[in-house]
């Protein structure tokens, strides 16, 4: 029962959609320009740029007298209620299951968020477990994550697959702890010259069967 490590964010499930969706509404809500939802986009860097720097340009650049928490809580709550499970990642976990490998996700993130898009978008019963940064108290790409992650379901880390879209937290992290990987591509051409992914793919069906047949 080989275990497979599995990225959550813009992997098994959409970020970038719900993510703009909240931004258009918000935008929208404090009377800024629709256009403005390009610079949202560059500072949020798909969701890699801390939610309390997202929080303090945003009151910056618009003057916002609303606190910085209050921000942070929005994204969080706004960005969770737009997100679901896409059928066709189900069907992949449920590939993953019946081939008798063992999934689990790793992410970085807030626990507050990470947990409930996992619980209520229904991901979780399709999961063997999750890790998640801040409740771990360490982040991808530290290969420590990987270890606790299979702690957690009491499996060796030996001849487990790491799948996931970022090059640095999933690939970089896979490399440290000398694991073969999966990127999801998104459309993106591998640049950096550190490291390397075992496979890419264009979707998550794709990279299951590519980890499956490794």
């Amino acid at each position: 029962m080989p275990l497979l490590l599995l990225d959550l964010d813009n992997t098994l499930l959409d970020r970038d959609g719900p993510f703009r969706a909240w931004g258009e509404r918000f935008l929208d809500t404090i009377g800024a320009p629709p256009t403005d939802i390009g610079w949202l986009l560059s500072v949020d860097a798909d969701g890699l740029t801390d939610r309390w720097d997202v929080a303090d340009a945003i009151r910056d650049r618009y003057r916002l007298t609303v606190p910085a928490i209050d921000l942070v809580e929005e994204l969080h709550d706004g960005v969770a209620a737009q997100t679901r499970l896409d059928p066709l990642v189900a069907c992949a976990l449920r590939i993953v299951d019946s081939a008798g490998w063992v999934p689990v996700v790793v992410t970085n993130g807030a626990v507050r968020q990470q947990d409930a898009k996992i619980r209520s978008t229904g991901l979780d019963r399709y999961l063997a477990d999750w890790v998640i940064s801040e409740e771990a108290g360490v982040s991808k790409p530290n290969p420590r994550i990987f270890a606790l992650a299979a702690q957690r379901v009491r499996m060796p880390l030996r001849h487990a697959w790491v799948i996931g879209d970022s090059p640095e937290a999933d690939i970089g992290g896979a490399s440290a702890a000398r694991l073969p990987s999966v990127w999801l591509h998104r459309g993106r051409r591998w640049s950096d010259p550190r490291f390397a992914p075992t496979r890419t793919a264009d979707g998550l069906i794709a990279a299951v069967a590519a980890a499956l047949a490794g």
